[in-house]
């Protein structure tokens, strides 16, 4: 009797404590994936058709990923997609065919080609029965113009000399995700590859699952989302690694570009930044060896576990008198045939942000 008593007891301040806490419970998944799937279709926006489909497509990539499905995930993934597409897979870019001849005409140039030659060259008929130079004159879409390459560097000699196995479309599909960046991580991607998967990418289904590997599939000390919307366009940790850099450049005075590249990745160069850190080596007490080897962890979480990382921001805080961000938005200008205005990686991760505000609400 008297050891139920003291259970109930303590039974009673473990509840009052929970009820006293000042943090807010978690979200908690849903349990079936029909209660997800309604989920993700209520936090979509009116506009969206199919919603069903967008719906099983999202889910399957976070099932196959093994990313929770809470609000704040889906409402990331959702407000990517409307950003980048409007929830189209193959949306029309306006004045593709100027682009795509500026491109191709960008690398006759590059490799000394006279412009005529390879205008003459694309006026042989393609596959379809057209004339390459008629399709590009046409073409609409990423998707169109990226099958128009393919079949230009397959069938055409030139096609070869200017493109080699490079298609110049990056991107693609509802979340523009890189191509490359698939290419890399296709090894669990669950459906039948119709072709490539570059191809892959051009579909809604393809391109959700890998959009949603790039925006959520690595773990990150993040307070907000924002900084994983500044990383999805401008490489993951650039926001984190970004802050690293402006760290050290209070350090040692010297400018730096607050890009998220920590090296010059595929060279043993030494880039800015690397050049800058070993300017301190001596304030850290670290080799140029060492902080070569702890910057080329800049693409993992493990980077914010090395000595390089704890010491400059243990010397900064210090130099500052407070406490410096370890993460802000990197100061990169977007580049790219599509892009006509001076717009930044800040701005796109500023725009998704108020679109995943936007959901956030529709959740509530």
């Amino acid at each position: 009797m008297r050891y139920a008593i003291i259970k109930h007891l303590f039974l009673l301040v473990l509840l009052v404590l929970a009820g006293c806490s000042s943090k807010p419970a978690p979200q908690t998944p849903a349990r079936y994936p029909a209660e997800v799937k309604t989920r993700i279709t209520q936090l979509l926006p009116s506009k969206v058709g199919d919603r069903q489909g967008w719906a099983n497509d999202i889910f399957v990539a976070f099932t196959r990923q093994g990313i929770d499905p809470s609000i704040s995930n889906l409402c990331s993934v959702i407000a990517i997609a409307d950003q980048e597409s409007g929830f189209s897979a193959d949306a029309d870019v306006p004045g593709l065919p100027k682009i795509a001849w500026k491109e191709i005409d960008n690398r006759a140039a590059k490799l000394h080609i006279p412009s005529f030659m390879v205008h003459t060259a694309l006026l042989i008929k393609s596959p379809n029965g057209k004339s390459y130079a008629e399709r590009l004159d046409n073409v609409r879409s990423e998707k169109d113009l990226s099958e128009i390459f393919d079949d230009f560097i397959s069938m055409v000699p030139m096609g070869q000399t200017l493109f080699g196995s490079l298609n110049p479309i990056h991107t693609a599909g509802p979340m523009q995700v890189s191509v490359a960046f698939a290419e890399a991580h296709a090894r669990d991607y669950p459906y039948p590859v119709d072709g490539s998967i570059r191809r892959e990418v051009f579909t809604r289904r393809g391109g959700v699952y890998f959009g949603t590997l790039h925006l959520l599939g690595y773990p990150a000390n993040y307070s907000r989302q924002i900084y994983r919307f500044a990383d999805f366009n401008a490489g993951w940790y650039a926001s984190r690694n970004a802050a690293f850099q402006a760290a050290v450049a209070r350090l040692s005075g010297i400018n730096l570009a607050l890009d998220g590249d920590l090296i010059q990745y595929g060279s043993d160069a030494a880039g800015s930044t690397e050049l800058a850190v070993r300017s301190l080596g001596k304030r850290l007490g670290i080799s140029s060896s060492a902080i070569r080897r702890s910057l080329e962890k800049g693409q993992t979480l493990e980077f914010e576990k090395t000595d390089l990382w704890r010491k400059v921001f243990a010397l900064a805080d210090k130099n500052a008198g407070k406490r410096l961000p370890r993460e802000m938005l990197p100061g990169i200008k977007l580049e790219s045939p599509k892009i006509t205005r001076n717009l930044t990686t800040a701005w796109f991760a500023q725009r998704v942000d108020s679109r995943y505000q936007g959901c956030l609400a529709r959740g509530k």
